[in-house]
C-alpha cells in the first residue's frame, strides 16, 4: 500500500508540474489576439479582448483557474471556433485511443508469441531470419510504413479507399477496416523492437541457475521455458511495452495525417496552425496525462508480478 501511494503522489506532482510549465510555456509564446482580431485591431478592441479573456489578470491567477476548471472537466473556449474545448477534444480522442490500442494489442499478441519461438530456436533459421527481418523493420520509421501501406493496400490492391474514413457510428465494421492499416503502421517497428528485446530477455533467463535446477528435476526445455522462463523475462518487456504504449500515442500524431483519420493528432496540428492555445493546451495535458498514467500502471504491474521489485 505504501508503495502504490508513493507512486500515486509522484504521478499527481510531475502532472502538477508539466501543467504549470505547459501553461506558462503558451503564455510567453504569446496570446491569440492578433490572430483572432487581425492586424488592423484598435488598440480599443484589443484591450478589450484581453479583458474579457482575462489575460490581463496575473498569470498564477489563470493558471490555478484553469487548472481547476480542467480538474472538473471544463477545458475552456476554442478562440477560433468559440465552441468548449471539451466537446472538441473528446471525440477525437476516442478515435486516437482506439488506434492505439489496436496497434498495442497487434504488438503484443504477434511479438509475444514470436519472441518465444525464435529464443526457443535460438541460432536457428527461424531465429536468424526474425533477426534479419527486426533490424530492417526497426529502421523504417512508422511514417513511412503508413505511406508504403497507403500505395500497395489503399492505391494497388484497393482494399481501403485513403481519406475516406469511416465513423463508427455511420459504419462500424468499415471503421475497424480503415483503422487496421493506420494501427499495423504504429506497431510493426514496436513488434520488432519488442520480439528482439523478448528474445534477449528468454535467453538471458534460460542461463540461470533456476533453469538448470528445473532440468535437473526432469523438465525438458519446452517446459522449463514455459513454467519458468518467460514468467521471468517478461517484467523487463512490460515496461518496455509501457513506454511503446506511451510512444503509440505519439506516433498516431502523424500516422492520423497520413490516413486522414481525424483523431486528436490533426485537432493538435491544426489548432498550433491557428494558435488555438486552449485547444493545444488541452491537447499537451492529455498526452502527457496519458504517458504518466500509462507508466504509474506498468510499475504497479510490475510489483505485483514481482513483489521483490522496489524504487528508490
Amino acid at each position: 500500500m505504501k508503495y502504490f501511494l508513493k507512486k500515486l503522489i509522484t504521478l499527481i506532482v510531475t502532472l502538477i508540474i508539466i501543467s504549470f510549465l505547459a501553461f506558462c510555456a503558451f503564455q510567453l509564446i504569446g496570446d491569440p489576439i492578433a490572430s483572432m482580431l487581425g492586424t488592423n485591431a484598435t488598440p480599443e478592441a484589443v484591450a478589450e479582448l484581453k479583458e474579457s479573456l482575462g489575460f490581463n489578470r496575473p498569470i498564477l491567477v489563470r493558471y490555478f483557474e484553469w487548472l481547476t476548471n480542467f480538474v472538473k472537466g471544463d477545458f475552456g473556449t476554442s478562440y477560433s471556433y468559440n465552441l468548449p474545448v471539451f466537446g472538441m477534444v473528446m471525440p477525437k480522442l476516442g478515435v486516437t485511443v482506439f488506434l492505439t490500442i489496436i496497434a498495442f494489442l497487434l504488438t503484443v499478441v504477434v511479438s509475444i508469441p514470436l519472441g518465444a519461438l525464435a529464443a526457443r530456436k535460438e541460432n536457428g533459421i527461424f531465429d536468424r531470419l526474425i533477426l534479419i527481418i527486426d533490424q530492417v523493420v526497426m529502421a523504417i520509421p512508422p511514417f513511412f510504413i503508413g505511406i508504403l501501406l497507403t500505395c500497395i493496400f489503399g492505391v494497388a490492391l484497393r482494399l481501403f479507399t485513403p481519406g475516406l474514413f469511416v465513423s463508427f457510428k455511420e459504419n462500424p465494421s468499415g471503421f475497424i477496416g480503415y483503422m487496421i492499416f493506420p494501427a499495423i503502421s504504429i506497431a510493426i517497428p514496436r513488434i520488432a523492437m519488442t520480439v528482439k528485446m523478448f528474445r534477449s530477455s528468454i535467453i538471458s533467463q534460460m542461463q540461470k541457475d533456476y533453469i538448470r535446477t528445473a532440468y535437473a528435476r526432469g523438465a525438458n526445455s519446452k517446459r522449463a521455458l514455459k513454467e519458468h522462463a518467460i514468467k521471468n523475462a517478461i517484467i523487463p518487456v512490460i515496461s518496455f511495452l509501457a513506454v511503446s504504449l506511451s510512444e503509440m500515442l505519439a506516433s498516431c500524431i502523424v500516422i492520423e495525417q497520413i490516413f486522414s483519420v481525424p483523431g486528436i493528432g490533426r485537432l493538435l496540428v491544426s489548432s498550433i496552425g491557428t494558435r488555438d492555445f486552449t485547444v493545444v493546451l488541452a491537447i499537451v495535458m492529455i498526452l502527457a496525462s496519458w504517458v504518466v498514467i500509462v507508466n504509474f500502471i506498468a510499475d504497479i504491474i510490475y510489483q505485483v508480478i514481482d513483489p521483490r521489485i522496489r524504487f528508490n
